[in-house]
């Protein structure tokens, strides 16, 4: 995505070199995961185009992964129960107990991030299948409101639906409005509808996900087989903190 930075994502941005005519960039550490942004020297759109060159930068993700999760949280885990589009209850371990799967937590079924999230995880899905490796993404809301995602998205893995946040507060998932109202969260809001994607304003103004699920970030793990077999856990920092997928299909199916 092209565009011009804001001042405030950038400090000292741009200082020009009369020498060697190159622009040496200094990066804020928030700035947006794979963004693709054009930075032009000062005052160069009034000077000959064979004289400056664009910038073009990609920013990686500063997430960190890893496979540890606490007694505590393993024993939470066991209690959870989440809820297929048919409205059968089932244990979420029983997800990976007898297969490896690779699971997504979604903020909310609303979400224009987590649409982009489902996408990037089914654009490997074949991967996935060849492994024998299965791709669930879990929302926190009713199971209606899963329904709704399913139908918007076609989603070609399985949809489950948390309506009491029990699997979120289990994992201890990041929550609150600075995790969710970042410049990072920002750029790639502004990128995903230039890509099309939209928010579903109603689900996401609907009670349930206003008053429990608005603020909470999700997370993307690798489990099974075996309970307690957690291979990977990603949780996302902020809202739209989608690992490299690299990592994922390494610990899914490599």
């Amino acid at each position: 995505m092209a565009c011009s930075p804001p001042s405030t994502l950038l400090s000292n941005s741009l200082h020009h070199n009369k020498t060697t005519r190159q622009c040496r960039l200094h990066v804020h550490p928030t700035l947006s995961l794979n963004q693709h942004l054009r930075i032009y020297p000062k005052n160069s759109l009034k000077l000959s185009k064979n004289q400056y060159h664009a910038t073009t930068i990609s920013f990686a993700s500063t997430s960190t992964e890893s496979a540890e999760l606490s007694e505590d949280t393993m024993s939470s885990l066991d209690s959870v129960k989440v809820f297929d589009l048919n409205g059968n209850g089932i244990p979420i371990s029983d997800l990976w107990k007898d297969r490896k799967a690779v699971v997504a937590f979604a903020r909310h079924f609303g979400c224009v991030l987590c649409r982009k999230r489902a996408d990037y995880l089914a654009a490997k899905k074949d991967i996935m299948d060849a492994s024998g490796v299965a791709l669930v993404l879990i929302g926190p809301g009713s199971i209606d409101q899963a329904k709704t995602f399913a139908e918007q998205t076609n989603f070609e893995g399985e949809i489950y639906a948390d309506p009491s946040h029990s699997s979120y507060e289990a994992l201890n998932f990041v929550s609150g409005v600075l995790t969710t109202f970042t410049p990072k969260a920002g750029l790639k809001i502004i990128q995903l509808y230039m890509e099309g994607y939209r928010q579903d304003w109603k689900l996401s103004f609907e009670k349930d996900t206003v008053s429990r699920g608005g603020w909470k970030q999700g997370g993307i793990i690798v489990a099974g087989p075996g309970k307690s077999n957690i291979s990977y856990v990603h949780k996302d920092k902020e809202a739209g903190d989608d690992p490299e997928i690299e990592y994922i299909l390494k610990a899914c199916c490599m």
